[in-house]
């Protein structure tokens, strides 16, 4: 979770690469602080900057010693002190306060995306693909020199509070007409090549961010979004060379050694292409869903899905999240697999890399406890 510093804070901690910076949430007097690890919860009547109607008691959470720990407060409890903010309005911390709830742990900053400081991140570094960067720094680096962005944009950046939500690609979705409401967050992420054209009434027009893998990504240029970040979740060392590869334009051998075919190209200048961090791979698989570590490799069941890879990001970087599209119900095996295709939910196979189980307990847990609003109750 980004560093959120706050007036009342003595000790602050220091930024880490990728900090976000400033106080989130001062327009609402909410204040999320750090100071050594420990989480506390205080109400107070804090005079609002830019009052937000609605809003009268505010809340402070501050990371710091306190009369009540978040780890002694359920996620209903948690959840009812947001309560008196309007409906609609964002607040502040929500999400990671709920997050520490459930997973205490759940505290060390994480930025979105690999930047130039990306050698320094011990926890990545000491992992090959997916869970790391091991072996892949030469190309990181080249990539990184190319592209010379790292964060979202500067109006993204700039929010005192940021909602954001992943759109999976899950038959649920298909005539809800969610539409209009998806296009209300600030940041709306879409995976793979699940398109949009045509289906703007259920899955709204907006894309802020569009993460996936070589295979996993569009090859029909024209189905590309117009201002839309291309994220990179690079899941072994090929996927890297691709992305060296479409970053400088050059041309993309097949013989790289993917599962199946890919895109040749991406129809993104390089400032718009990103690296998404490898510790979120990690995380969602060790920490969150429970796969097995298999030594920090590649193994049988321990690979997340993008999903939960994309739901752990935005834990981590936004102040509330909330998902649509997620959700498979094997019992109704005529159901549609995807909102965008007539494959049928029975064409669901037992898969080499992911357990669909636990990651399914995994989701339930998070949307049990408010920590993620599931717009399509798929979950």
């Amino acid at each position: 979770m980004p560093s959120r510093t706050g007036s009342s804070t003595k000790k602050r901690s220091e930024a880490s690469p990728g900090d976000n910076g400033p106080t989130r949430g001062g327009h609402v007097g909410l204040q999320v602080c750090y100071e050594d690890g420990n989480f506390g919860v205080h109400e107070e009547l804090a005079a609002s900057p830019l009052p937000v109607p609605g809003v009268g008691l505010s809340l402070l959470l501050c990371l710091e010693a306190a009369p009540f720990t978040l780890g002694r407060l359920s996620p209903v409890e948690l959840a009812t002190r947001y309560s008196n903010f309007s409906e609609g309005v964002c607040k502040p911390g929500y999400s990671s306060a709920l997050m520490n709830a459930i997973y205490p742990k759940f505290s060390k900053p994480a930025p979105m995306f690999l930047d130039d400081s990306f050698r320094k991140w011990a926890k990545i570094r000491e992992y090959v693909p997916p869970f790391g960067i091991k072996g892949q720094d030469n190309l990181i680096k080249g990539i990184l020199a190319a592209t010379k962005e790292y964060r979202l944009t500067p109006a993204l950046d700039s929010l005192n509070c940021r909602r954001c939500i992943i759109v999976g690609n899950g038959g649920v979705l298909a005539n809800k007409t969610l539409g209009s409401k998806i296009d209300e967050y600030e940041v709306v992420v879409r995976l793979n090549s699940a398109p949009v054209k045509g289906f703007e009434k259920d899955v709204g027009s907006k894309t802020t961010l569009r993460i996936t893998y070589p295979e996993g990504a569009i090859q029909k240029l024209e189905q590309y979004e117009k201002d839309s970040i291309f994220v990179l979740a690079g899941f072994k060392w090929q996927d890297f060379k691709w992305l060296k590869y479409i970053v400088y334009k050059e041309k993309v051998s097949a013989s790289d050694g993917f599962w199946k075919s890919v895109a040749t190209r991406v129809p993104r200048e390089p400032h718009e292409i990103r690296i998404l961090n490898p510790y979120f791979i990690q995380e969602a698989a060790f920490s969150f869903i429970g796969l097995p570590f298999n030594n920090g490799l590649m193994g049988r069941g321990n690979i997340p899905t993008l999903g939960s890879v994309a739901i752990t990001m935005a834990l981590h970087n936004c102040d509330e999240v909330a998902v649509a599209g997620f959700g498979y119900d094997m019992a109704l095996p005529n159901a549609p697999l995807h909102y965008y295709e007539t494959i049928k939910m029975a064409a669901i196979k037992e898969s080499w890399t992911h357990n669909i189980q636990k990651e399914k307990d995994f989701l339930k847990k998070l949307v049990k406890a408010r920590v993620i609003n599931d717009l399509t109750n798929g979950i």
